[in-house]
């Protein structure tokens, strides 16, 4: 048993490599087919009658530390600078707005139409809201540098406003104004003690000799951000700061610290860091989302009801999107109006709602078919965009000669 255990493993993260490195090329994601390989195994495992643990438990657990690393990534490649200062500001508002938007629109339509409480319409709007960073950073790495940094801003932004609401709406138990204070304090609080907790860290990074080194940072990270959690701050705010920390040390580079910090052997560290991150947060979004289309019901996946609620859903999305971007901050539809996937981060915090708090009809194949959608529709914009700069090379070329 337990060498059929290992061999399962083995053969998960080599095929999720496959999927990785075949990606490139068909742009296809590796997060859609490694949901479908999990629909797959179960309708393999039923057919046969094999007995398989129970690995549903699993679920929150790796969705939650996929959602710390996938973060922690992201932040680790935000670079902040004055000449980025308009793309901040553009994805900013884009992460902000669009989120605001669709929660409204949608919680309205479940409040007003269908006489929903206003915290269950809340709960259950937020996860849709969210771009999900862990499918749409790995996705866009065939984009021009400027428009992967527009979605690496975007898409971390996005999972962090709305994990932030999310949690607010669900344990704040005051009257709303009362609560805002409150909650106010707490990310100022979490802010200022995120950069103390941070500088520590890094200055471990930089010092610590031992070859076990990148493991005690990161579980570091992790039990910050439990603790956070815990007491219902913030805690996603701890992994963000400290990754800008890390990849911004260029604004503490002072006489001072360059006397107890050797830079360039912190880059060198830094470097390696991301690369252990990265690895990492490969295997764990690997075995996410092939559990998740394991425990995925292929009924409910199929069902005509889901399919129509999701493409409603899916066309307010980019309909929302797609005003934005042209009337809003006048920006190209191609390629970054597609991408806008749901993902780990709507699933986890579905998980999150409290049974009596979730929507009738909102259920795993419901979910599955949202992401489903909005990944294919990125999927089309990264070859529509690889289409466009062909025929945008051959016009200069043309034009040249």
């Amino acid at each position: 048993m337990i060498y059929y255990a290992l061999l399962t493993f083995c053969l998960i993260i080599l095929v999720s490599y496959v999927f990785e490195v075949t990606g490139k090329y068909s742009k296809i994601p590796s997060v859609i087919l490694l949901m479908i390989t999990g629909l797959a195994l179960r309708s393999i495992t039923t057919y046969y009658e094999l007995k398989i643990p129970d690995l549903s438990i699993l679920l929150p657990i790796m969705g939650t530390l996929g959602l710390i690393l996938i973060v922690l990534e992201g932040s680790l490649d935000l670079t902040i600078s004055a000449e980025k200062k308009g793309l901040i500001i553009k994805s900013f508002s884009s992460a902000t707005l669009l989120f605001l938007s669709f929660v409204m629109l949608f919680s309205a339509l479940l409040y007003y139409q269908f006489n929903f409480s206003l915290r269950i319409s809340l709960l259950n709007a937020i996860p849709f809201a969210i771009i999900s960073s862990a499918v749409a950073i790995p996705s866009s790495v065939h984009l021009g540098d400027n428009d992967r940094e527009f979605i690496v801003y975007e898409s971390s932004i996005s999972d962090i406003i709305g994990i932030l609401f999310f949690d607010f709406v669900l344990f704040n138990q005051l009257p709303v104004s009362a609560g805002i204070m409150v909650f106010s304090f707490e990310v100022i609080a979490t802010i200022i003690f995120s950069v103390f907790i941070s500088a520590g860290l890094a200055y471990m990074l930089h010092k610590i000799a031992h070859h076990v080194k990148y493991v005690i940072i990161l579980t570091s990270v992790i039990l910050l951000f439990v603790l956070a959690k815990l007491i219902h701050w913030p805690s996603l705010i701890v992994v963000l700061i400290f990754g800008l920390i890390l990849n911004n040390n260029q604004f503490f580079q002072t006489k001072f610290i360059k006397k107890r910090i050797d830079f360039h052997e912190f880059n060198i560290s830094l470097k390696a860091f991301k690369q252990f991150t990265g690895e990492l947060t490969f295997v764990v979004r690997s075995f996410f989302f092939l559990i998740f289309g394991f425990y995925t019901p292929i009924a409910d996946l199929i069902n005509l009801q889901n399919l129509i609620i999701s493409t409603s859903i899916c066309l307010c999305i980019f309909l929302l999107r797609g005003i934005f971007f042209k009337l809003i901050i006048h920006k190209p539809l191609i390629p970054l109006f597609y991408f806008a996937p749901r993902g780990l981060i709507t699933i986890l915090l579905f998980l999150s709602i409290p049974n009596d708090l979730m929507l009738p009809f909102v259920n795993e194949g419901l979910i599955t078919q949202t992401i489903f959608i909005t990944i294919l529709v990125m999927t089309f914009g990264n070859m529509l965009s690889k289409s466009h700069k062909k025929a945008l090379s051959t016009s200069l070329t043309i034009h040249h000669e």
